[in-house]
């Protein structure tokens, strides 16, 4: 796929921005994929239609077709960015939408010297495509990625790749602000950078209060903006990156990417001289406590008007499951049987003649089903290390949960321990919400309530809920439209790790669903 039209068109008031982009579906030497874009992040009021995972809003355009996204950006600043929505075409089609503050304003901190873009990846010397569809076909876990990037390149501890390492300059004693994109596909990370402690300013494009630390942690989808002042001797420093891998037992990619951050005055040194960057020392992969310590150190600036009182109190399991081998075969997952995943014991399935914005807004009946459980159907000690097997094996389907416009919502998401547990990038579209809480074990709300934080809990659009842990997220229902919940590792949502909220519309214009744009795709 790629992008021929990307504009802005100024708005009133100045804090909201119009923004046209028009995609095609690009046929390639191989005859090209289908696919659809998304603006991971953007709270685009009343657009739904722009916000891009196939068969949810969309359905994917196709090699040779177009499609022109029509969207708003109302009130936010920071780092976001842009992602294909469509199988694993994310793996290498992704990008940043920086949202810097409107005409007359300014940062909430002193204005960097300079700014720069720190965009995580993962590469497959494989066909990612090829990787997805392999586990598809067997049912077992996908192969792991050969390297990590940062804007695109593995850097200097990959074979062949150190001409390529990407090298941020900078001058002693300026200050700089580094946006972190976590655009991986599968893999949460650590980053770290030699020598220079950074202080974390935003995440998600939410301003933070400012806090301190030598090592951030990214799920993808997540994004966080540090500021980092060069008061090291000249010299040439690492930023490396490399995983957090939650669950025990289960492969991951161990390696590392770094770039290097080079004084000017420093000169280049060949890799393995003396000028050799300085490497930063980062967590253990299994570092559950590092990544702990970091997200509860994030916090808004200062006091906020939380939505309340909460009308829909919901609650939702998250985690892996198993499904039957086919008939007469065996699959490579666990005992012979396929991996699955699910929320409240739903493993989302995608529709494949219409989407379910279009079949909501068309009244398509046989699409979709609006019986997605509020609360799991089955009540277990969730995080029990012998859990039943019976538990195991979740329905399949394609269930929304409705809700009306102006509902404050807060949902209770609840980690499991079937088959294992893992850290979960928790991500929903269209919208931001607070983080009260967040826990191990099972939420009790008799101990648990008592914790959420009703003062200054951070504004995000992706959680990374802990392994074998819960959190508690808070938001109002004020964007009309079908909007994804998910699993941002895309092995888990191509496992079913997913769910739809339906927001159905207001009074009049402005707390309604725009009309479907004249080109949507057609399936």
């Amino acid at each position: 796929m790629k992008v021929v039209v990307a504009m802005v068109e100024p708005m009133e008031p100045t804090k909201v921005a119009g923004i046209v982009e028009r995609w095609i579906g690009d046929d390639g030497a191989g005859g090209g994929d289908s696919g659809a874009v998304d603006r991971h992040g953007v709270r685009q009021m009343r657009t739904a239609w722009a916000d891009g995972p196939e068969f949810i809003t969309q359905c994917p355009i196709r090699p040779d077709e177009s499609y022109t996204y029509r969207f708003t950006v109302d009130s936010q600043e920071g780092t976001l960015w842009w992602h294909a929505h469509s199988s694993w075409l994310r793996a290498t089609v992704y990008g940043a939408l920086i949202i810097h503050p409107k005409a007359g304003s300014s940062y909430p901190f002193p204005n960097p010297k300079r700014e720069a873009l720190i965009t995580l990846g993962e590469w497959w010397n494989a066909n990612p495509i090829d990787v997805v569809d392999e586990a598809t076909r067997t049912g077992g876990a996908p192969n792991i990625s050969d390297a990590f990037t940062i804007n695109g390149q593995p850097g200097d501890l990959y074979n062949c790749s150190s001409s390529d390492t990407v090298i941020l300059p900078v001058s002693a004693g300026e200050t700089n602000l580094y946006r972190v994109i976590n655009a991986a596909m599968n893999t949460e990370l650590f980053v770290s950078i030699a020598g220079h402690p950074m202080t974390v300013v935003a995440t998600d494009a939410s301003y933070t209060k400012p806090f301190t630390t030598s090592v951030i942690m990214l799920g993808p989808g997540q994004t966080t903006d540090v500021l980092v002042t060069m008061n090291q001797p000249a010299g040439r420093y690492y930023i490396a990156a490399r995983a957090y891998a939650s669950a025990q037992g289960v492969a991951f990619d161990n390696t590392t990417t770094t770039a290097i951050v080079e004084y000017k005055s420093a000169g280049c040194s060949s890799k393995g001289g003396p000028g050799r960057p300085a490497m930063p020392s980062l967590p253990a992969f299994n570092d559950t406590g590092a990544a702990t310590a970091f997200s509860k150190e994030i916090r808004s600036p200062s006091a906020v008007e939380l939505p309340g009182p909460v009308e829909e109190d919901l609650f939702f399991t998250v985690g892996l499951g198993l499904l039957d081998c086919q008939p007469g075969k065996t699959c490579a997952g666990p005992n012979g049987a396929r991996f699955a995943a699910s929320m409240n014991n739903v493993s989302f399935v995608l529709p494949s003649r219409l989407s379910i914005l279009q079949a909501h807004k068309s009244g398509v009946p046989g699409v979709f089903t609006e019986d997605f459980p509020a609360v799991p159907p089955v009540q277990f000690d969730y995080t029990a290390n012998n859990i039943s097997q019976a538990l195991q094996k979740p329905v399949q389907g394609t269930k929304v949960l409705k809700l009306k416009y102006g509902t404050v919502v807060q949902i209770v998401l609840q980690g499991t321990n079937i088959v294992t547990g893992e850290n979960h990038p928790i991500h929903l579209h269209g919208y931001d919400f607070y983080i009260l809480a967040e826990g191990f074990g099972n939420f009790d709300p008799k101990t648990d309530n008592a914790k959420l934080n009703m003062v200054d809990p951070p504004l995000r659009n992706t959680v990374a809920l802990a392994v074998n842990g819960w959190a508690v997220i808070r938001f109002k229902a004020d964007n009309p439209g079908v909007w994804l919940m998910h699993c941002h590792l895309d092995v888990h949502i191509t496992w079913g790790l997913a769910m739809a909220l339906l927001v159905e519309d207001g009074v009049g214009e402005l707390q309604s669903l725009q009309s479907p744009p004249v080109d949507l795709p057609a399936c």
